[in-house]
C-alpha cells in the first residue's frame, strides 16, 4: 500500500509521517515547491524526537518527497508526472493548510479551499480509487459559543470567529461534496487545538500556543517599564477550550484510519476529554509573558500600552467567550479507553513553551504584584 501526504513538515504532519512510515514501507511526501530542504526538515525531527537509527538512516529509500504547488492543477507537475503519481496511490492523507487566524479570506481560501480541491483532482485521477483522509478542523463549528457540537454537524447559520474558521469550513463542504459526486469514502478528522510538552528548539515547526506566547511577548515589550503591565481582555470567566497532545491525535486519526471506511464520509472528532479552563491559559501566559490579565465582559474605550497590540489580533481573543463541547462519542465508541489523551495541565504546556535551558532554570521571577482580578 502506498500513501500520499500532504503537510508533511507541519506541527501535526511530522507526527502522521511518522505513523505512516511505521505502517508502510514507503510515504510520498508533496511538500510546497521552493520551501527548503524538506527530506532534512524531517530527518531533524526524528532526531529531536528520538526516533530509532534505522528507521532514519533508511529514511533516504523510503521517503519520495515530491515538490507540488496546491495552487495550481495537477498540484503545478507535468501532466505524465502527476498521472504517475496519482496512479500509484492507495490512501491520501491532506494535512497541509495555513492556520494563520488573522490571515484574509482570500488568500486563506487558496491553501485551503483550493489545495483541498487539487488534492481531490488527484484523488480523483488514481486508477486505485485511493481513500482520502481530510484533515479538518474542530473549529468549523464556527462562532457557535455554546452548547455541544456533533461530528455530523456542518453549518455556517452562526458565521465564524475568523477566516481561518471559514476556509477550512468552505474546504470540508468541498470534500463532502466530492464524495457524493464520485461515490468515493472519505475520513474527516477533525483535532482541536493541538498542543506538546517538546520544549521550543529551532528544528521544530511552532505549534499554535507558542504563536499567542510570540504575540503577547511582543506586546510586552513595547512597553518601556520594569513592572507588570495589565491588559484587559474580552472573555468569560467560566470560557474553555480544548487542547489535544499532538501525537496523541495523530495516534488516534492513524488507528481511525486503519478501520474500513463506510463509503460514504466518516467525520471525528480528535479532541480531549476535558476541556481546559480559560483561567489556566491565563495563569500560563502570564507566567510566560509577565503580563497580568483581567477577562472583561467588553472591549475596554481607552485601550493602552500592549493592548493596542492585542487588538490586532481578534481571530484569537474571540476564543476567550466560549463554552462549548465537542462531542466525540463515535472515537470513543470504535477506541475505547485508548482514545483518551493524557492530562493537559499547566506544567504540561509550560513544558511545550519553555526551552529546555530556561526550563532548569525555572520561570522568571515576577514582581510582588497583588494577583490580577477576574470578571
Amino acid at each position: 500500500m502506498h500513501v500520499a501526504l500532504t503537510g508533511a513538515t507541519g506541527f501535526l504532519g511530522l507526527r502522521l509521517l511518522r505513523r505512516l512510515l511505521d505502517r508502510h514501507r514507503s510515504v510520498t511526501a508533496l511538500v510546497r515547491a521552493g520551501s527548503g530542504d524538506a527530506l532534512h526538515r524531517i530527518t531533524r525531527f526524528l532526531e529531536l524526537t528520538g526516533a530509532p537509527e534505522p528507521l532514519i538512516a533508511g529514511l533516504p529509500d523510503r521517503l519520495r518527497v515530491v515538490e507540488t504547488d496546491l495552487d495550481k492543477p495537477r498540484l503545478g507537475l507535468a501532466r505524465r508526472t502527476f498521472g504517475e503519481l496519482a496512479a500509484g496511490l492507495d490512501a491520501i492523507w491532506h494535512s497541509a493548510g495555513s492556520i494563520n487566524l488573522e490571515g484574509d479570506l482570500s488568500t486563506l481560501r487558496r491553501t485551503n479551499v483550493d489545495g483541498t480541491r487539487r488534492v481531490l483532482e488527484l484523488a480523483a485521477a488514481g486508477r486505485a480509487n485511493p481513500v482520502v483522509h481530510h484533515v479538518s478542523t474542530a473549529f468549523v463549528a464556527g462562532s457557535r459559543r455554546e452548547g455541544v457540537v456533533y461530528e455530523d454537524e456542518l453549518d455556517d447559520t452562526a458565521g465564524f470567529e475568523n477566516a481561518y474558521e471559514r476556509s477550512k469550513y468552505e474546504a470540508e463542504a468541498l470534500v463532502r461534496a466530492w464524495a457524493e459526486e464520485h461515490r468515493r469514502p472519505v475520513v474527516v478528522l477533525r483535532p482541536s487545538i493541538l498542543v506538546t510538552d517538546l520544549p521550543p528548539h529551532p528544528g521544530l515547526p511552532r505549534h499554535p500556543l507558542q504563536v499567542v506566547e510570540h504575540i503577547l511577548s511582543d506586546a510586552r515589550r513595547t512597553v518601556d517599564t520594569g513592572g507588570r503591565p495589565r491588559v484587559r481582555l474580552v472573555g468569560h470567566p467560566h470560557s474553555r477550550l480544548n487542547l489535544v497532545q499532538v501525537d496523541h491525535a495523530a495516534d488516534v486519526m492513524l488507528r481511525l484510519a486503519d478501520r474500513t471506511p463506510t463509503g460514504g464520509v466518516d467525520t471525528y472528532h480528535v479532541v480531549h476529554d476535558r476541556d481546559v479552563p480559560v483561567s489556566l491559559l491565563v495563569t500560563l501566559l502570564e507566567r510566560i509573558t509577565r503580563l497580568s490579565f483581567d477577562l472583561v465582559a467588553t472591549a475596554p474605550d481607552d485601550r493602552a500600552g500592549p493592548e493596542t497590540l492585542v487588538d490586532f489580533y481578534p481571530g484569537l481573543i474571540a476564543y476567550l467567550t466560549h463554552r462549548r463541547r465537542f462531542d466525540d462519542t463515535r472515537v470513543r465508541a470504535l477506541l475505547g479507553p485508548s482514545a483518551v489523551s493524557g492530562r493537559v495541565d499547566l506544567d504540561y504546556l509550560m513544558s511545550g513553551l519553555v526551552p529546555q535551558d530556561d526550563a532548569r532554570a525555572g520561570p522568571p521571577a515576577a514582581p510582588a504584584l497583588p494577583p490580577p482580578g477576574r470578571a
